[in-house]
């Protein structure tokens, strides 16, 4: 005798056909499938934009950083989704498994990048070092585990209720889609602003994991044994623990990165809208570093050798006024205001930050002879590309730009014919432009690119190279190997309308410390040895840098 099946219980859905026993109504199981996956598409969102934006932050050239995590995240989410057929038939265990993996790979993988790019020192070529292959490892982890949710949440919505497949495709990717769009934006508005680059991703990774977590333990617990709901929980609660730790930790863990990084005298850490700023030494004897993510800006002995080079040649002549671009440690204007017959200097600088240090901080401050005090200095906080362009017609006499290496993607549109061409705009009759054109010695291509640049502009250039010392902050007790330093010569391009401009010193002023007529003549010839003849001009369309 057959007897009849028991009744279901009520808000269950009986698992003979394949459907899962829900614990509540189907259409409520099916809402909170979805709000699942709008989670996990925001956070997996943030995961690619936290890559993307550390790796911009301690490498430069954000284009490159951007196209490399997106390909290779692409990429893997293909090969992960592949993979992931394989689970379909455990999928609610499956799906929790991914999600506590990836929350715990992408909740540490900023912690993992900032502590081997400051244990390690640089970065170097693409496969080279370990550094730049772990944010590729990074890429292609996250990718995987992000393309493996897609075919588990599509079974674990059919189980729910069976529908056809075009309506179940649209229901999840419009979910995964908004949640991609919250991520995106919450990424740079909220997270970053009031959490930082570590906290972020920490706090990323465990939201990840408890809505992961939750869905399968809560929802699809009745398809799963004992043993794997234990198994699913111990893991959840230790990756949340980790998680928890780290963050608990972060601050820590930060000073001793920062210390490994940039010394053990470390005095002033900020983090700005657009990098991070630290001042290190500077006081008992110790030399001022000024680094900006991570890049040596300013450093000892090599700070004056390298300004004074910058702005003298091109103060010999007509110098009434002045723009300094960039420049906002007051170091490059403090050399201008040696020249006697200045009557404004004109600053503009993108990050406010670096300003108030040059002014208030007590060692930057008397470095750059305390310049902002002086009365014909104004400072302008903005973007110096839109700057230039609302400058009137030949206001300037001296247009000194200190600026990031063309090779830092912001700057690129910096070092452009259209940059140029605004800059010769501004300038007076008989007026100079300077560019810092980043090292030649290695970047030699980067160098004359610049140089072709600026006289595709309509001017006549002088290029010149001086040579450093190697470091401005050698190493010392706290100081890792490998600490960022400063480059081993600098390469300038003196440019003027009409005539080509004379490499000369003002003898009016005060004569420079480093620099001797003999030694700009002979790092005029420096350079022209180095000359690469042919290379086509940089444009905002085609930047070739």
């Amino acid at each position: 005798m057959i007897e009849p099946h028991a009744p279901a219980r009520p808000g269950t859905t009986p698992n003979r056909d394949g459907r899962a026993a829900l614990p509540v109504r189907p259409g409520t199981g099916r809402f909170l499938v979805l709000a699942c996956v709008f989670v996990c598409a925001a956070c997996g969102l943030v995961y690619e934009l936290e890559l993307v934006a550390l790796a911009s932050y301690l490498i430069g050239d954000s284009v490159t950083q951007a196209s490399i995590v997106l390909s290779v995240m692409v990429f893997a989410m293909g090969i992960g989704s592949l993979a992931a057929k394989r689970l379909r038939r455990h999928a609610a265990a499956g799906f929790a498994a991914v999600e506590a993996v990836l929350a715990l790979v992408g909740g540490c993988s900023a912690l993992a990048l900032y502590a081997v790019f400051a244990w390690t020192g640089g970065w170097g070529g693409l496969w080279a070092d370990g550094p730049r292959c772990l944010l590729v490892a990074f890429s292609l982890t996250i990718g995987l585990l992000i393309g493996a949710e897609v075919p588990l949440l599509m079974e674990l919505i059919q189980r729910i209720r069976r529908q056809d497949a075009g309506g179940a495709v649209a229901d999840l990717f419009a979910a995964d889609y908004v949640g991609a769009l919250i991520g995106g934006l919450a990424f740079p508005f909220l997270l970053l602003p009031f959490l930082g680059q570590l906290t972020t991703s920490l706090v990323t990774g465990a939201v990840n994991a408890a809505a992961g977590g939750s869905l399968v333990l809560g929802l699809f617990r009745r398809d799963l044994t004992r043993r794997r709901c234990r198994l699913l929980l111990v893991a959840n609660l230790a990756v949340l623990a980790v998680l928890a730790c780290a963050a608990a930790l972060a601050d820590d863990f930060e000073r001793a990165a920062r210390h490994a990084l940039y010394g053990a005298d470390v005095r002033v850490a900020v983090r700005t809208d657009g990098q991070e700023v630290v001042l290190s030494g500077g006081t008992r004897g110790q030399p001022l570093g000024l680094f900006l993510d991570g890049r040596l800006r300013v450093g000892g002995r090599d700070e004056r050798r390298y300004h004074e080079a910058l702005v003298h040649p091109a103060m010999s002549g007509p110098h009434a006024r002045v723009l300094v671009l960039g420049g906002g440690d007051g170091l490059a204007v403090r050399e201008v205001l040696r020249h006697p017959g200045v009557r404004r200097v004109d600053v503009v600088e993108r990050d406010p930050a670096v300003v108030r240090l040059a002014r208030n901080d007590p060692a930057l401050s008397r470095l750059n002879g305390h310049a902002y005090g002086d009365p014909r200095v104004h400072v302008a906080i903005g973007d110096v590309f839109r700057r230039l362009r609302g400058a009137p017609e030949g206001a300037y006499d001296v247009i000194v730009c200190d600026l990031p290496d063309p090779g830092v993607t912001t700057s690129t549109k910096l070092y452009t014919q259209e940059f140029y061409g605004l800059a010769r705009r501004a300038l007076a009759p008989g007026g100079r432009l300077v560019v810092h054109a980043g090292g030649v010695a290695a970047r030699p291509r980067v160098f004359w690119t610049v140089e072709a640049t600026v006289r595709a502009a309509g001017l006549r250039t002088a290029p010149y190279r001086v040579v450093g010392h190697g470091s401005g902050l050698p190493p010392g007790p706290g100081r890792a190997a490998g600490t960022p330093h400063a480059p081993d010569d600098w390469g300038f391009v003196l440019a003027a309308r009409g005539a080509r401009p004379p490499l000369r010193l003002d003898r009016a002023a005060p004569p420079p410390r480093t620099l001797t007529p003999a030694a700009l003549a002979a790092a005029a010839r420096a350079a022209e040895r180095t000359r690469i003849t042919g290379l086509p001009a940089a444009t905002l369309i085609h930047p070739r840098y």
